[in-house]
């Protein structure tokens, strides 16, 4: 079994919830929102984030707006929407349960 896969499987998972939660602090730059992973310890490539961001866009639980730039192209910034509100407040207690459930199987397993 190849544990960097496995690894990387797990984060992809989560990838979607996390960016949810990073927007739900304040709008972001896509490069922002790799910073904000990276320092929380996930590692993305923004060939990974761009598709998952016009995912959520579609879905509507993002939206961006356009901001001209004195350095270069407009920029594109994202922020949550109410709908993606709604949908990461029901992501979190998914979360908390899962991690809740993991965490008293890791515990029993320890105690063997």
């Amino acid at each position: 079994m190849n544990i960097e896969n496995s690894k990387a499987q797990m984060r992809k998972g989560l990838l979607e919830f996390c960016i949810l939660l990073v927007l739900a602090k304040g709008e972001a730059y896509p490069s922002d929102i790799i910073a904000a992973l990276k320092n929380s310890g996930l590692d993305m490539p923004e060939g990974t984030l761009y598709p998952l961001l016009t995912r959520l866009k579609n879905e509507e639980l993002l939206q961006y707006r356009w901001e001209e730039s004195t350095m270069g192209p407009p920029r594109k910034y994202f922020s949550i929407s109410d709908k993606g509100r709604e949908f990461l407040a029901v992501l979190s207690t998914s979360w908390d349960e899962i991690n809740s459930a993991v965490d008293e199987l890791k515990n029993k397993q320890s105690n063997h």
